[in-house]
Parts: structure tokens; sequence; C-alpha cells
């Protein structure tokens, strides 16, 4: 609750006050006025009451916009403590009050599943090879230990003599997690302090990112002041591989992801092919994040990819509406004219994340299942949570793209 509203909340109970001490007032004069003390004292206790609700929300709201910032500071871990233990004092009718900038009552309140579930993976004793899996990250538990957990414990499986640590690159996301699960996860900057204490001699950066975008030069640039601090570094490739320089552009990578999302989104919906569903009049829609990076053909490119693998009832889309044909209103449209009924939305994001649960299915208006429903034009509209990572072939793309660089560093 912003400040504004809390004295105007305080205010009008004020004024409720005063109302009861004048209606009261109507009556004989000494039960009048005896009525008028007792409706006016009750009625400034409520307003009491209320006012020191909505300022221990307010308290709250504040705590949560502090840490909810991208830059790590010394304060940073005292600042998460104090946001839970101040949560934890509320009520639970002061917590559906908490609303700031960025905070809401889901911040702490929402349920995401079990975060014992998830392994940091910040240990020390490293030993000289080491395996940093980079993810933007995510501050759903479920997701997070499904989808980049199983990232990393494939990896790890696969490359034994090596050990696999973690980072994330969104610290708003980080200081969620630490906040309210208490569990601490490295940023890159950590993550590669923490390698340089251990002595790691070769080190290895797998990006968990989908594409050569922001987090993936934002990511470099961070390794770039730590390259002279080991024998030897290599940064293996992102999902998709390498961009390309137009739509009709498509590699190996993205014809494996391509066809591991669809079959996964197939076999979850109940069809034996994609060929299958089409003849139910059934499409599915992989929704994207989008950017403004010159990357974003890469999304274009996956369009011409499922094409060209004959899965005319498979359209990308993103969140962000970049590339434009890839807007929620573009792709209602393009599922519309080519007479698919049914819709099953399904992210194409490595993390069945915010976006996934939010964006896409959300009960907001302008979420992607709400907008497809209101078109009025389909006969069902469906949602698949489930990200990229817990996808055992997407997996083996990892572990392919890991061995490529093990390979550089041998020469």
């Amino acid at each position: 609750m912003k400040k504004r509203n809390i004295r105007k909340t305080a205010a009008a109970l004020t004024a409720l006050a005063l109302c009861a001490g004048v209606l009261t007032g109507c009556g004989g004069a000494a039960s009048g006025t005896a009525s008028s003390v007792a409706a006016s004292s009750a009625a400034s206790s409520e307003a009491s009451d209320a006012d020191a609700d909505a300022l221990a929300a307010q308290n709250v709201a504040d705590l949560i916009d502090a840490i909810y910032v991208q830059q790590r500071t010394d304060d940073t871990d005292a600042q998460c403590e104090a946001a839970k233990a101040a949560w934890d004092a509320l009520t639970d009718a002061q917590k559906e009050l908490v609303e700031g900038e960025n905070a809401d009552p889901d911040y702490f309140g929402r349920d995401t599943g079990d975060a014992s579930k998830d392994d940091a993976r910040n240990a020390d004793e490293i030993g000289e090879n080491e395996l940093l899996v980079v993810s933007f990250g995510t501050s759903f538990n479920d997701s997070r230990a499904a989808d980049i957990k199983g990232i990393e414990d494939a990896l790890q499986a696969a490359y034994p003599d090596w050990s696999v640590r973690r980072a994330f690159t969104a610290q708003i996301i980080i200081n969620h997690v630490q906040a309210r699960d208490g569990e601490k996860i490295d940023n890159m900057q950590q993550a590669l302090d923490r390698a340089v204490a251990n002595g790691v001699k070769n080190l290895i950066v797998q990006p968990t990112h989908l594409m050569h975008g922001a987090e993936y030069d934002e990511m470099n640039e961070m390794l770039d002041q730590y390259r002279d601090k080991f024998e030897s570094v290599a940064v293996a490739e992102p999902l998709l591989g390498e961009v390309g320089a137009d739509a009709s552009v498509i590699n190996a990578d993205k014809e494996a992801v391509a066809k591991a999302v669809t079959a996964a989104a197939v076999k979850e919906a109940g069809y034996d092919s994609t060929a299958a569903a089409a003849a139910d009049k059934t499409a599915f829609v992989f929704m994207g994040h989008g950017t403004s990076h010159t990357a974003k053909v890469s999304y274009s490119q996956m369009q011409t990819t499922m094409q060209t693998l004959g899965y005319d009832n498979v359209f990308i889309g993103t969140v962000e509406g970049e590339p434009e044909d890839t807007s929620c209103e573009a792709v209602i449209e393009a599922v519309k004219a080519a007479g698919y009924t049914k819709v099953i939305l399904r992210p194409l994001m490595v993390v069945a994340g915010d976006h996934a649960n939010n964006d896409m299915a959300g009960e907001d208006a302008d979420s992607w299942l709400s907008q497809f429903t209101a078109a009025g034009c389909f006969e069902s509209v469906d949602c698949q949570i489930s990200g990229l990572g817990r996808i055992a072939d997407v997996q083996q793309l990892y572990i392919a793209h890991t061995k490529a660089a093990m390979d550089l560093l041998n020469g």
C-alpha cells in the first residue's frame, strides 16, 4: 500500500469517528452523549488499528523494494533477513496489504514449491577443473529444481571429473530466493571469486541462456575481467547455437530443440504425433521471452525450423513482442487464419518461471491465456507449464555443447 493510501485510510477512519459522534448525538442529552463517546472511541480505535496495519505492511513493502535490485551490496544479507522477519511478524490481514513499487503479498506468500529440492552448488573444494553453469535464474522453486538443477545434474553425471557450480545473473532473483527460502546462490562475481580462491585452473562456462542475447553478452563482459586468473577458459554455446544472418538460416541446435519441445508438448497433450494434433484442429504455441537484441531473429529461425520439420500447427511467440510477428496479437491471428480451433500454450524458455506462470498462464487480462480466450475463436485454450531444462534431449544438447568447449581446452 502506498504511503498516500495509508494517509487516506487514516483520514477516512477519523472521519467515520466524527460522523459517529454527530449521528449518535441526535438522541437524549445524557444517553446521546454516552453513545457518542462510545461510538467515537470505537471508531478511533478502529482507525488506529487500521493505520497500524497499513504502516506495518508498508514497512515490509519498503524492505522488499530495497532488495528488489540488481546490485548486491555489503548490506544485502542483512536486508534479506530483515525483510523476511518483518513479513513473518505480520498478521494474515496485514500481509494482504503489502504493496510497493515491486512488492506484493506473493513475494513471500506465493507457494512455488519446496526449495530444499534444489542445490545452490556454491560449495568450495572445487578442484582444478570447474564447470560453471550460468543461468538467469528463477524464484519458482519447483521450476528451479526441475529445469536449472536438471541441467546441472545432467552435466555433472556426464563429466564427473569436473566440479559443476552455479551462478545466476539476476540479483533480483538471488535476493528473492535468499530472503524467502534462506538459499544463497552465487552471482557471477561471487562464483568467479570462489573459483579463484579455490585455485581453479581450467574453467568452462556453460550458459543455459537460449541464445547469444543481452544476458549472454553481459555474462561474457563479467568473465573478461577474470580470464587472466585461470590457465584456460572456454565458453560453451547457448542452447540455440549461433544466431545466423536472417530468418531463413537454421542450424542443428535449433532443429534439436524444435523436435524436443514439440515432442514433449505433443506427448503431454495426449497425441501420438503433431499430425494427429493437427487433424484434431490443435495448435501448439511456444512462447519465448523476446528481445530487442539482434539475436531476436532466433525466434523467426525457430518458426522456420518448425515449418521445415513439417510442424505446420506449431507457432512461435514472444512476451516482449519482438520480433513483431511473434507478438501475442500476431500469433492469435496466425493461429486463427490457419483454421485451428484448439490451442495449447507452452513456454519456449529454459525455465518455467515467472513468465510462464504469469505472462502465459496468469489470470490477468493481458496474459496469453486470457488474450487467446478473449479472442473468442477457439474452443479451448490450455497451458503446459514446463521448462525446456527438464527435457532429456535438451539436457543432452547442453552436454554436447560442453563437450565442444572441453575439446577447445584440449587443443
